[in-house]
This record gives structure tokens, C-alpha cells and sequence, in this order.
């Protein structure tokens, strides 16, 4: 039969297969991700107490030495956690704010007074406070409070079993207070901070309306770029004007699917946006860059360089809600770092979670480097040499 000899009848399986391989490497990342260097801010404000007869006594040092010999570690070479020693409360709430760390432990200042006087018969209930970075990144946030979590729960039991040796061998009786207090002999104040709150799809809302506003601008650049390919033969001129006005329509597309999909989630979709304007506005410049980006690349490469996009879109997408520290190096370094599209959810993120209003920060810098890129590039190609053009030059020279 003719059809067994064609060429894509027979490759059809290898080429399946093919597509197969490369649609499954973007969930490896997904699959099992284990966190590595987590940042964690640890505080010790622990004033210590003066015990009679002896040294001065500070356990919240003790508990800081503890944390870094035993810490939570996958192998030597790559601990869970990067512990990060800083000196005071304001400088935690500063660093969070700023997305420096997932979460936080504090000691405080009385902890080893209140530690000692579990011993006595009026104990106070030491405290330790966690502070939750959720608005980061939910997994890691997560993950970040199960380990001080644990942390705090094996101090428990390490220092009740102790307790009780020590009134066991002392012969002593404990009191109503003694006992209750060895329940819980160290107390943890969870705190979340820059909350993602309700209605934010678990903390993924940014990357939840990267997805429309990504095909939307891949959509948007290739009808333009296929309207312009039917102008017929221009001159350089035309070309020109053809260009400029390619990005004029790239910029009321933006103020559409900006406006539109931030009314679109806040008023049919139920997602909480505390700053509508702003929001807005950060999508339109998201687009509009996303637009150039895009139209720069099919005005050199013509209509099958949309296949990038595409590509970008499975791969980067499953990247964009793990935080960094959940990645191999091989997607961090080569894939996640050269995402477009990160800078989106990262405006988004401080938008929608941390209060900042927009203004000229990484994210939005690094959007209007791409953009303004993607326009000086779509100008470029009015000066190119049209294939044709150039044949029909040279046959008249000829």
C-alpha cells in the first residue's frame, strides 16, 4: 500500500512517542519536590537567668546551638534549611516583608527565666513565636512551619522527659501547676504574616491568572502578526508605519485583557483583589510586554515561532507556583530563572498578598526591559530583507 510507504505514517509512533518524552519532563518537578536551603530567620533574644552558684543559664542559645548541629538535612552537602541568624524582631517582620524568608522562630527574652521556674512552685509557661511567611509561597510556607513545628514538639518531650527524671530523683511531688505546665512545657505562638487569606485559590492566584493573560497575549501578537502578513508587499515606509501601528494595537489589547481579566476574577471568578486599580494596571504593562515579546519573535522567526510560547507555557507553568527551593538545579538555574513569565507572579504576589502598591520594582523593571526589547525588535524587522523582495532584486540586476 501507498500509505505504508509514506514517511509520516512511519514515523508517527517515534514522533508520538517524542512528544510523549517532552510533555512528562515538565512534571518532574512536581513529582516529589523536596525542599533544599529553605530560609529560615532564627532570633534568640533570650536574656538568660542568673542560677546561685553557677553560670549564667541561656537555653535559647542552647536551643540555637541545638538547631544547627542536629537541623533537618537531606544529605551533608544540601541541608532542608538555611538558617539565618539576625538579631532582632523588627529586623524579622523587615525580612519577611521584603520575601527573604518562608518564616521565622523568635525567643524571647524571659524564655530561660520562665524555663527555670518550671522547677518551682509557681511555673511559667515558656513561649516560642513562629511567624509564617504565607503570601511567599504556600508549599513552602507550609512546609517552613512543620519544621519549627516539629522543632518545638521534640523540645517538648526532650524537656518533659527531663523534668520528670529530675522531680523523680529528687523524690519531690508535683503540684497541681508543676504538672499542668509539663504538658506543654514550651508554648509556640503561631503567627501568619502577609496572610493569602480567602478566596486566593490557596495562595496561587497569581499564578492562576498568569495562565489566561499568557494565551491571551500569544493569541493577541499572532492575530496581529497573521493581520499584518496580509498587507501584501510594502515598502520599507509602510513597513515602518505598518510596525508602529502593530504596537499601538499591542497597547489597547493590554488596557482590554488587563482590565478585563482583573474584573473578570475579582467580580465572576470571586478572587480577592485588595488593589483592583493597581492590579489592573500591572496586568496591562504585563501584557502589553508579553505582546512585544511575542510579536518580536514571530516578525523574525514568522508564525511557527509561537511554538516558544507554547513550550514556555508547559514547562514554565507547573515551575511557577514551587518556590526555588523546591526545584533542581537543572530548572532552577536553566529553566525557572529564564521564565518570562515569573515576573508576573512575582508583581502579582506583592500586589495581592503583600500590600505594596505598584510601583518601579524588580518585577515591573525587569517586564518593561522585556517589552521595550520586544518593541526596538519589532522595529528591526521593518528593515530586515524580504526574501522575495531580495530575489526580485537580484534577477533585475541580472
Amino acid at each position: 500500500m501507498e500509505l505504508m510507504k509514506n514517511k509520516l505514517f512511519l514515523l508517527a509512533p517515534i514522533i508520538a512517542l517524542t512528544v510523549i518524552f517532552i510533555f512528562s519532563l515538565t512534571l518532574i518537578p512536581t513529582v516529589q519536590p523536596t525542599p533544599k536551603n529553605l530560609p529560615i530567620a532564627l532570633v534568640n533574644e533570650d536574656q538568660g537567668f542568673e542560677l546561685p552558684n553557677q553560670a549564667r543559664l541561656n537555653i535559647g542559645q542552647t536551643i540555637v546551638d541545638m538547631i544547627h548541629e542536629n537541623g533537618n538535612a537531606i544529605s551533608e552537602e544540601v541541608p532542608t534549611v538555611n538558617w539565618i541568624e539576625m538579631k532582632s524582631y523588627e529586623e524579622v517582620v523587615s525580612g519577611l516583608n521584603d520575601q527573604l524568608y518562608y518564616a521565622a522562630l523568635i525567643i524571647p527574652s524571659d524564655f530561660s527565666e520562665k524555663q527555670v521556674s518550671l522547677r518551682t512552685p509557681s511555673p511559667a509557661t515558656p513561649e516560642l513565636h513562629i511567624y509564617i511567611n504565607q503570601g511567599m509561597n504556600t508549599m513552602a510556607s507550609t512546609v517552613a512551619g512543620q519544621i519549627l513545628n516539629g522543632i518545638v514538639e521534640n523540645m517538648n518531650n526532650q524537656l518533659r522527659t527531663q523534668a520528670l527524671e529530675e522531680f523523680t530523683q529528687q523524690g519531690e511531688s508535683l503540684t497541681a501547676e508543676q504538672a499542668l505546665s509539663l504538658v506543654t512545657p514550651v508554648a509556640k505562638i503561631v503567627t501568619n504574616v502577609n496572610e493569602i487569606g480567602t478566596n486566593s485559590a490557596n495562595g496561587n492566584a497569581p499564578v492562576s491568572l498568569f495562565q489566561p493573560l499568557w494565551m491571551a497575549s500569544v493569541a493577541g501578537a499572532a492575530i496581529i502578526f497573521l493581520a499584518m502578513t496580509k498587507l501584501g508587499e510594502l515598502n520599507r515606509k509602510e513597513t515602518l508605519v505598518a510596525k508602529f501601528i502593530q504596537i499601538m494595537m499591542g497597547a489597547i489589547l493590554a488596557f482590554t485583557v488587563g482590565f478585563g481579566l482583573t474584573w473578570l476574577a475579582d467580580g465572576l471568578l470571586g478572587l480577592h483583589i485588595p488593589q483592583v486599580m493597581n492590579t489592573a494596571l500591572f496586568l496591562t504593562l504585563t501584557y502589553f510586554c508579553y505582546f512585544l515579546m511575542i510579536s518580536a519573535v514571530l516578525s523574525w522567526l514568522g508564525i511557527r515561532g509561537i511554538a516558544l510560547f507554547v513550550l514556555a507555557l508547559f514547562f514554565g507553568g507547573p515551575l511557577l507556583a514551587l518556590a526555588p527551593e523546591f526545584m533542581s538545579p537543572f530548572y532552577r538555574d536553566w529553566i525557572y530563572s529564564w521564565l518570562p513569565m515569573r515576573f508576573m507572579v512575582e508583581g502579582l504576589r506583592e500586589l495581592l498578598f503583600f500590600g505594596k502598591g505598584l510601583g518601579w520594582n524588580s518585577a515591573t523593571i525587569s517586564l518593561a526591559a522585556i517589552g521595550a526589547g520586544g518593541a526596538l525588535l519589532v522595529i528591526a524587522s521593518a528593515f530586515k530583507k524580504n526574501p522575495a523582495t531580495a530575489e526580485t532584486t537580484q534577477q533585475n540586476v541580472s
